[in-house]
């Protein structure tokens, strides 16, 4: 049986860490060691909106460390991600190429999209605790340095994703700055939370009953889970289990506090706004438990890479989380749900016919999917500007797990669903994959749309056969299709330029 060895590096806001795990056989992920050093990026970025020369010598010191660590362990491969400190600079591109010539290690930028997708997914790496768990209404709190996410779910579905700029190093910052004294402090956090979480409550909450809160931060976590270890790790708290624990937090002293919790005094002040957050986001919503499974970003960026190299059974499907993010924004925008479900269908079933020609894979299909949900959200804003609006619409809105490229690529197939296409890839600021990629996606989403133009849903059926150079589409109906004949004309002219594939449309009558 082979081991493989990886190593997971995080260069987060606060501190920097690398977990090493092994892999050996299905579905068996180790940690072996967790290597973590405290570097505060994230208050010069957030400050000065670039990381002070001081602070990137010490960076690459560090991974420099975690390099030659990895060597002991013959890593056979790594992953190392930066967060908010990272890809808000305003030089991220310089910094990344220092961090490679200097300790030759590349750091990726992750977008927050793509962060919280893999805090997610470190949570989803808990297995059975996290399934049972969301069965029921339950939000997951991400705090990070930058920002918090909140994610709500249902019955196992994820219902929305909303990212905040509440990160505990921002508002830190903020007190720094506005010198507020110790017994201020709570006040002034929830001042600041309340007028984003109010507004945050009247689009997202509702009459939504939140029975559960899954917490994934890097700073009353680990406590948490060091106090109750007994309990496997899991750090289950009712709600009046943790407002015993902010009680102790809120009346002792620093120096107290990091004697009682074990942690460096400096990191007290972060443990506590983190704290104040959990606390009122939990009345906010009314929770009952607080579950803090004790998982990092590195968690995660295993657990994808475990996939990856599909050495775990599919648990969960995520991309179905993709897709419903995509539904809740379409419905924002009142968009059609019943039009999107059989778009969505349409063009499933030519892609997957096509798939000798087009060369494309799993995730493009899920841009495909995602592209027919969101297909005229833009009518929202403008009935006549429906491409534009709806590209502006989609690029304005993160979709968690998609990183920024991705979603550029989404939402020009949208554009172009409703618009001129644009030949000129450097136009659109895409690469020559991402171009080829949105002009297939386009095509196939152009000849799905023309069938259902009239937005009667007459066809019955369609089935899509591929034969030498032609797409022999059949659909079944009794009703007058004369309009989606003509469109289907126009749209197959555009598909045969893509792929050198004749569309032919056939309908079978049904009496």
């Amino acid at each position: 049986m082979s081991v493989r060895t990886f190593a997971a590096i995080d260069v987060g806001s606060y501190e920097l860490t690398m977990k090493i795990f092994e892999f050996s056989g299905r579905d068996t992920m180790r940690e072996i060691d967790c290597v973590s050093r405290r570097l505060d990026l994230g208050s010069d970025t957030y400050a000065m909106g670039k990381i002070s020369n001081e602070k990137m010598d010490e960076l690459c010191r560090t991974l420099k460390d975690f390099s030659d660590i990895m060597k002991t362990y013959r890593v056979r491969d790594y992953k190392a991600y930066g967060t908010s400190a990272i890809r808000e600079t305003a030089n991220t591109t310089i910094v990344q190429d220092q961090i490679a010539q200097r300790t030759g290690i590349r750091v990726e930028a992750l977008g927050n999209a793509e962060q919280r997708f893999l805090d997610y997914k470190s949570v989803a790496s808990r297995g059975e605790s996290f399934r049972k768990i969301i069965e029921e209404k339950t939000a997951i709190l991400d705090i990070g340095g930058g920002s918090i996410q909140i994610s709500l779910f249902d019955n196992d579905t994820l219902v929305s994703t909303q990212n905040l700029r509440l990160g505990v190093l921002r508002l830190q910052d903020y007190i720094n700055r506005f010198s507020v004294k110790s017994l201020q402090k709570e006040e002034l956090i929830k001042e600041m939370a309340m007028a984003r979480l109010d507004t945050y409550k009247k689009l997202y909450l509702r009459d939504k009953d939140i029975r559960n809160l899954i917490v994934v931060d890097d700073y009353l976590s680990p406590w948490a889970v060091r106090e109750r270890g007994k309990d496997g790790g899991r750090a289950v708290l009712e709600t009046a289990d943790f407002d015993r624990l902010f009680e102790v937090l809120y009346s002792r002293n620093y120096t107290q506090i990091a004697r009682t919790m074990d942690i460096p005094e400096e990191r007290v002040p972060l443990v506590f706004i983190s704290a104040v957050l959990i606390r009122y986001i939990g009345e906010l919503m009314g929770i009952q438990r607080i579950w803090m499974p004790g998982v990092t970003l590195c968690d995660g960026i295993a657990y994808e890479y475990a996939e990856k190299i599909k050495m775990f059974k599919d648990e969960h499907d995520f991309e179905k989380d993709i897709a419903a993010c995509a539904v809740n924004i379409s419905k924002r925008y009142m968009g059609s749900r019943k039009r999107s479900e059989i778009l969505e269908n349409l063009t499933t079933c030519i892609f997957d016919s096509m798939k000798r020609v087009h060369g494309l894979g799993k995730r493009e299909k899920l841009y495909l999917r995602l592209a027919a949900v969101l297909h005229d959200c833009g009518k929202y804003i403008s009935m006549v500007d429906i491409g534009e609006t709806s590209y502006q619409i989609i690029m304005a809105t993160e979709i968690i797990g998609l990183s920024r490229q991705e979603r550029e690529i989404v939402a020009n197939i949208v554009r172009f669903n409703h618009s001129r296409f644009i030949y000129d890839g450097q136009e659109t600021g895409m690469s020559r994959e991402g171009f080829l990629t949105v002009a297939k996606l386009t095509a196939i989403l152009r000849l799905a749309n023309s069938l259902d133009r009239s937005h009667k849903q007459k066809l019955r059926g369609l089935k899509a056969v591929l034969k030498e150079n032609q797409l022999i589409l059949t659909v079944d109906t009794q009703e007058d299709i004369t309009l989606e004949k003509g469109f289907f004309q126009a749209n197959a002219a555009f598909f045969k330029e893509v792929f050198s594939v004749e569309a032919v449309l056939r309908q079978r009558k049904i009496f």
